[in-house]
């Protein structure tokens, strides 16, 4: 087991790392290059997190920076007790131990997941998706160069080459103790980490988010909300979903106007039966696809008969992600706010804001749909358990 780095250590090592970032810029972004144009699926959203640019090594160096300027996370007080018998009790986070992150694609987990996972004293194993296997080979080239540099071991990070057979039997039976899983991908892959591990797994589960326009909405707010939730389709906080409420004036020459801006930006729009009927698109076929995550330039409009009906509908179908309700009445939107079951609810503002830097986290190592441990955005004062810490001079029981 690997004995926890100082504060000052780990500091070092991030600053260190910002610094090689820079300094490998137009390296990571030729590598990457490689994995692009090897990269044959014809998964937009795939590719897209795939891509490594000069905007997206800015990201990567800002997110080990601010980590290294974040107090912390391991060893903070959270609770204190003087027993009757004269022992100090003290309850405070600690680290995991080992963290494993299995994901999809995306380079700057690399960086930034394995960044939150070493600030706060853990161990990390990274199983990234074969795709971006040389860009992420080269980032944890990285990593070691910065351990080195501190004479701290390159076991803090470690990246695990398997196919899919070594993951699961890895999963299974693991060769080194593993304490917490996160899986950050679709939902195949979290459905695949959940059948077969043996420890505790963080679900970063899907998107499938709505927008609710009450009848008391602004349409302006309403129109600008929806627009930016489908301002990256490859996004989890993505808008998938619009509820329009019956009773919204002038709704048949507001949703004339949305469906136009909507379509002037290449985004495929179905209707239930009545949307479709009044404007003249594709009608949906079935139910289920309320319940399906597009990560595609596709949305889904319908009509509603009220909040509770709302309420009712997303947490039936929703991912359990982030939801939106645009309304000028404080009372309908607290209603809304306090029985949508999702990780983040908003009362008019965009659903794209569910995002660990957005929430004030810095940077994020998933976002949860799970209740346990910790909901939506998990950020560094998240990746800890906790520990009793009891002080005495002889006390027995």
């Amino acid at each position: 087991m690997n004995t926890l780095l100082s504060i000052n250590t780990r500091n070092t090592v991030l600053l260190k790392m910002a610094i090689l970032l820079e300094r490998e810029r137009k390296a990571i972004i030729a590598i990457n290059k490689t994995d692009l144009d090897a990269y044959k699926g014809d998964d937009i959203s795939m590719f897209d997190r795939l891509k490594v640019d000069d905007a997206k090594v800015d990201e990567m160096i800002k997110a080990v920076t601010h980590l290294a300027s974040q107090e912390d996370p391991v060893g903070v007080e959270r609770f204190s007790f003087k027993h009757e018998n004269g022992m100090q009790v003290y309850n405070k986070t600690a680290s995991f131990g080992t963290v494993l992150i299995i994901y999809e694609s995306r380079p700057d987990v690399t960086v930034e997941a394995a960044g939150i996972a070493f600030k706060s004293g853990n161990k990390i194993l990274l199983k990234g998706g074969k795709e971006s296997l040389r860009s992420n080979l080269k980032i944890v080239e990285l990593w070691h160069e910065a351990l080195k540099e501190e004479n701290a071991s390159t076991d803090w990070v470690e990246y695990l080459q398997f196919n899919r057979t070594e993951t699961q039997a890895f999963l299974e039976n693991p060769t080194q103790k593993v304490d917490l899983i996160v899986p950050r991908g679709g939902e195949r892959l979290i459905a695949f980490v959940k059948e077969h591990a043996t420890c505790p797994v963080i679900i970063s589960g899907r998107g499938n988010n709505f927008v609710y326009v009450h009848e008391e909405a602004d349409l302006d707010i309403a129109i600008d909300v929806i627009m930016n939730g489908k301002s990256k389709i490859s996004a989890c906080n993505a808008v998938d979903k619009v509820l329009i409420d019956e009773n919204l004036p002038n709704k048949n020459e507001f949703v004339k106007t949305l469906i136009s801006k909507l379509k002037d930006f290449k985004i495929e729009v179905l209707g239930d039966d009545i949307v479709s009927k009044d404007n003249g698109l594709e009608t949906i076929k079935s139910d289920d696809i309320w319940y399906e995550e597009f990560l595609d330039y596709k949305i889904l409009i319908g009509e509603i008969a009220s909040n509770q009906d709302t309420i009712a509908m997303i947490n039936k179908y929703s991912g359990g992600h982030s939801s939106s309700i645009i309304t000028t009445n404080d009372a309908e939107a607290k209603l809304f706010m306090e029985n949508v079951d999702t990780a983040a609810v908003y009362h008019n503002a965009s659903t794209r804001f569910t995002d660990g830097g957005q929430l004030g986290l810095g940077g994020e190592l998933a976002i949860s749909t799970d209740k346990l441990h910790q909901r939506g955005p998990i950020g560094l004062q998240h990746l800890v358990t906790n520990k009793w810490y009891v002080h005495g001079n002889g006390q027995i029981r």
